[in-house]
């Protein structure tokens, strides 16, 4: 009988580390004796290889494995996508957990015949589940760019896993590694002003994701004294913000955005204000995207506002709807989505007998908010239907828009509807121009977290819950 040839990798640790070598190699396209830039590619695989195989049997003391950690850093930074890719895959198969020491720490959980021997079991496979990636890449927090170069590591791999799935337990070591050192514990609440370093000012714009800054003076207006910015630091990344937050001090709760984004308004005191707005919230690093850095970090801010200016008493957000209109122009044709009366109401401003589809007719209709009489006709079905969005729109048990699940998870609640707060060509492509106020009252916040994080209930104003009802 011929015995079918079986290509998988060899189990023992050696043997999976020659298999890998061989495919980074093949990888590789370049051979010793070919051009000087083909002969300098092959000795920097050389010498990826001498590091990892160091890093896996650490060879050498502390000032050994920083140095190598270095070395690699620099490597994989060099290296195109591709090349990337075959190094995670070698990483995630020479520093794998030994699998005799799980097959034997399995055999004794299954074999257990009392509590005793149980717990001893547990013991000897959380042993052999520490596996050396770990490990590997707490050597990096040695360097003092280490835990950056890592959380760009994880950017890599997170475009990677759609083609290669096999990353994915990489993935979920430094994800334990990341959620660890991200702690909300260790990060630093800094506030931000115009004569903060100007690196970190140009970085500001840079990262800034909800309402682009145009110009220095769009900043300084930004930064000025009915203003305050916050951003959270972790100390092995002093000079990258992690998150940050923009406020204006008003009175009231402003109907529009573009109030608070207008250069040429005049600078209000901020003792007189009695409301503080987080109208811009940024995260900032790509890498990190999906690491909860834990909930109530705008209670945090809040707690450094009430203690500044006593006199506030109002904390609500003017956020955007990043998926409404994605979620709304797919359901927008079907007929049963406006109220019957909505429908005739909307259909009569159309000018037009199609009532079977008159929200997706209204909404196709080019300048169709410079028509008062149709904008206004159009309002209240569609401060309905973002009801509806985010309160019952759901993805795996979670709000469907993204903004939402932060802040209810922070613990605010859903409190106002803004129809065309947004008009600008950002706010149209995400929402029609829809904005929601979140509303962080201090004496709920705890209570609104623990309801929505154990049962999914989402906190709401009255004439929200009425909207979407």
């Amino acid at each position: 009988m011929n015995r079918a040839t079986d290509s998988s990798p060899p189990l023992t640790a050696l043997g999976r580390l020659r298999y890998w070598w061989q495919r980074l190699a093949e990888s590789l396209p370049y051979a010793l004796g070919k051009t000087a830039a083909d002969r300098e590619h092959s000795q920097l695989v050389a010498q990826l290889r001498e590091l990892l195989e160091g890093s896996r049997v650490q060879r050498g003391g502390e000032f050994s494995a920083r140095a190598r950690a270095e070395q690699i850093a620099a490597i994989y930074r060099a290296a195109d996508s591709a090349r990337r890719a075959t190094i995670l895959n070698l990483i995630t198969q020479a520093f794998a957990p030994d699998r005799d020491a799980l097959d034997a720490a399995l055999g004794a959980m299954q074999s257990a015949a009392n509590a005793t021997e149980l717990s001893r079991a547990e013991a000897q496979l959380r042993l052999a589940l520490d596996a050396p990636r770990a490990r590997f890449f707490t050597q990096f927090n040695l360097l003092p760019e280490g835990v950056k170069f890592l959380v760009d590591l994880r950017h890599d791999l997170l475009g990677l896993l759609a083609r290669d799935p096999s990353l994915e337990v990489l993935k979920v070591e430094l994800d334990g590694l990341l959620e660890s050192w991200f702690d909300p514990g260790f990060l630093e609440l800094k506030r931000i002003s115009w004569h903060s370093p100007a690196l970190l000012l140009e970085k500001l714009i840079a990262y800034e994701a909800v309402h682009p800054i145009e110009s220095w003076n769009d900043l300084r207006n930004r930064l000025d004294t009915d203003r305050r910015c916050y951003a959270f630091f972790h100390p092995r990344m002093p000079n990258e913000p992690l998150i940050f937050v923009e406020i204006a001090l008003v009175k009231g709760v402003p109907a529009s955005v573009q109030l608070l984004l207008d250069q040429k308004a005049p600078v209000h005191d901020p003792q007189a204000a009695d409301t503080a707005i987080f109208y811009s919230i940024s995260n900032t690093q790509r890498g990190l995207r999906g690491i909860s850095f834990g909930n109530l970090l705008l209670k945090r801010v809040i707690d450094d506002l009430r203690r500044d200016l006593p006199q506030l008493k109002v904390f609500a957000t003017l956020s955007p709807l990043p998926g409404f209109r994605k979620w709304l122009d797919q359901a927008a044709g079907d007929a049963t989505l406006l109220a019957s009366a909505d429908a005739t109401r909307l259909a009569r401003a159309l000018g037009t007998d199609a009532r079977e589809a008159p929200l997706a007719a209204a909404l196709a209709r080019p300048g169709w908010t410079s028509d008062a009489k149709l904008a206004e006709a159009l309002r209240e079905p569609m401060e309905k239907l973002c009801a509806r969005y985010l309160l019952k729109e759901k993805s795996g048990g979670q709000p469907l828009d993204p903004v939402a699940n932060f802040h209810l998870n922070n613990g605010a609640r859903v409190h106002g509807l803004f129809w065309l707060a947004d008009p600008s060509a950002r706010g149209m492509r995400q929402s029609y121009g829809m904005m929601v106020s979140y509303r962080y009252d201090p004496d709920e916040v705890d209570r609104n977290h623990e309801r929505f994080l154990n049962n999914g209930q989402i906190a709401a104003s009255s004439r929200v819950l009425r909207l979407a009802s």
